[in-house]
């Protein structure tokens, strides 16, 4: 019940008018452009202001998943029956998660299997964010940039078989 006062009343004069419409309003049912007039100058808000808090004030909250009538093909108003979830559900993410642990596992073993300057040549050239080119690898080692470019896919096609053991 207070959620409803906070989300229809946030400025000065929306308090102001969410707190005086009911009392200004002289009937039931909808303010007619005499009634706008008078309470809009009683209170020193604008006609849109008084329209838009009297528009507010009738408006009914909908729960997200408030229960369909079975009987009727009708989904409801009820944001559930029409809005799609498009992301995955709870056992996705989990099993997400658990493939992205056994898949880091996997490629910290992989990694471990090869020779310090292999290791060192896959993670500068693709586990930085500062990636190195095989020239500047080519002048650290003292060998050719081919020679860097053999051991890299050589690195690579052992890691791949040690990661699909």
């Amino acid at each position: 019940r207070n959620w409803r006062i906070v989300k229809v009343a946030t400025t000065k004069a929306q308090r102001k008018l969410f707190f005086n419409l009911r009392s200004a309003k002289k009937r039931l049912g909808w303010m007619n452009n005499e009634e706008v007039e008078a309470v809009a100058k009683d209170l020193g808000v604008t006609r849109r202001d008084v329209l838009e808090m009297e528009e507010r004030l009738s408006a009914r909250d909908a729960a997200y998943d408030s229960p369909v009538n079975e009987d009727e093909d009708e989904t409801g108003f009820a944001p559930s029956g029409y809005l799609e979830n498009l992301g995955p559900g709870p056992e996705q993410e989990a099993e997400f998660s658990q493939d992205d642990d056994l898949e880091q596992e996997q490629l910290t073993a992989a990694l471990k299997s090869l020779d310090a300057r292999s290791r060192e040549i896959i993670q500068r050239r693709w586990l930085t964010d500062d990636k190195s080119t095989l020239h500047d690898l080519a002048d650290e080692f003292g060998i050719s940039a081919e020679r860097i470019r053999q051991l890299e896919v050589a690195a690579m096609n052992k890691m791949r078989s040690a990661m699909a053991a």
